[in-house]
């Protein structure tokens, strides 16, 4: 597959004829919300095998094949040309399809209110066959060792009809905050542990859950080391049962970080723990804060690099944001943004006529635009190109793979690439 950027003037159909795709083609694969009125900057995955290579001033076989990792013989083969052969500019080279590896990828997915909306059930029947889990959020911890379950309707069908592993998510959330008090009260109180223990075997058998996933956060910094001994506790307990276990770990980039989201998270002890773990490289850039990006790809590679010298790389799923945000400026303390899926940014750009930027350091899209009430705003989001920097991320630190938060927002692109990136591993 192949990332192409819309530039001023070009159309649908003229894009198509490039790549030898249908017009239908194109707009199915993206599902382009604005197909009649392209945004110069905007970004669309060609749906092919492999991808082809434009001949840019200066550029001969072999400096081309440096840059597109594939032998000169091998290039001047496929294209039908003599090693020695000159390029003219602009002629059109197929580069063939790069090897995949395996990962895996996991979905969160939120169901709000008193019903599950028939629109998010879809979101995650859409997203199953490129998943390894699949995790409902969440089961809430009670003071009492007890749980309070989410909505489940059909998530654990979809996990069954697509192989997906059914992730147990388990917070320490009352009203829907993070609370240091009812995670120290499961950490230490040995009789609501042991029923808490209990509570989870009973539902995971119920449900059909095979991953037990612990998203404590905001604990209380002298609980770092309770929370540990908990979770080796609970790894005895599912071993048992042939579940894995997994933790959510806040993006820390030293083992000495101060702060309520960090100190009770112990990288280190984690790693020899569970069985792997989903760290969440995401809300740099947050709806309560400053325009930015959500996850610019340096911090995330900061959070990343350290990880992996507490713990193995094949332990790490990346954290990573299925949304933008979108800002009215100037940013207010106690003004919220919005959020938005990369769709409806593109068609914020198109109805708005503004073109969509892009930052090389933060690898991520954002434009500017100005409401029918005068207000202006700032919108960064995630594309194909933000996403393919990830990707390229997990491969060079040879990650676990990555977790989505979360499914519902429509980022068709996203799956276009795991499939060209990877083969997804079941784990059945």
């Amino acid at each position: 597959m192949q990332i192409h950027v819309v530039r001023p003037g070009q159309t649908l159909y003229g894009i198509a004829q490039t790549y030898s795709v249908t017009v239908d083609r194109l707009v199915e694969s993206n599902k382009i919300p604005n197909p009649n009125n392209l945004v110069t900057g905007q970004a669309l995955v060609i749906p092919i095998v492999g991808s082809y290579y434009f001949v840019q001033p200066g550029d001969s076989l072999y400096s081309i094949s440096q840059k597109v990792d594939v032998p000169v013989q091998e290039l001047a083969n496929i294209n039908g040309l003599p090693e020695g052969q000159s390029l003219s500019v602009g002629y059109r080279l197929y580069i063939p399809a790069r090897k995949k590896r395996t990962a895996e990828f996991n979905g969160y997915v939120e169901p709000r209110g008193t019903t599950v909306a028939p629109a998010l059930e879809t979101a995650a029947r859409e997203a199953a066959p490129y998943l390894t889990y699949l995790a409902p959020f969440s089961f809430q911890a009670l003071r009492d060792g007890s749980l309070k379950e989410p909505l489940l309707n059909n998530f654990p069908a979809i996990a069954r009809e697509n192989k997906n592993v059914l992730m147990m998510v388990i917070t320490n959330q009352e009203n829907d905050q993070f609370s240091d008090e009812l995670g120290q009260i499961i950490l230490t109180n040995t009789s609501v542990q042991n029923k808490f223990l209990n509570n989870i075997v009973t539902t995971a058998k119920k449900y059909g859950f095979r991953d037990i996933h612990f998203d404590f956060e905001y604990l209380r910094p002298a609980d770092k080391e309770a929370y540990n001994q908990f979770l080796r506790k609970a790894k005895e307990r599912f071993k048992k049962e042939g579940w894995y276990i997994s933790t959510a770990l806040a993006p820390k980039t030293s083992a000495d970080q101060k702060g309520r989201w960090y100190e009770a998270h112990d990288y280190k002890a984690h790693g020899e723990i569970v069985d792997f773990v989903i760290i969440m490289t995401y809300e740099w850039g947050y709806s309560g804060g400053p325009a930015m990006a959500v996850s610019p790809i340096g911090p995330v590679r900061e959070v990343l690099e350290y990880a992996v010298t507490e713990m193995p790389s094949n332990k790490i799923l990346m954290g990573q944001n299925l949304y933008g945000y979108d800002w009215t400026l100037p940013f207010v303390q106690g003004s919220t943004a919005r959020a938005v899926s990369p769709q409806q940014a593109i068609q914020l750009a198109a109805d708005n006529d503004v073109s969509i930027e892009y930052d090389e350091t933060a690898q991520a899209p954002h434009f500017n635009y100005t409401d029918i009430e005068d207000r202006k705003h700032e919108v960064w989001f995630e594309d194909a190109r933000s996403i393919q920097a990830k990707f390229d991320l997990i491969k060079e630190l040879n990650l676990r793979g990555m977790s989505y938060w979360k499914l519902g927002l429509s980022f068709p692109q996203n799956w276009l690439l795991i499939s060209d990136n990877f083969n997804v591993r079941r784990r059945v």
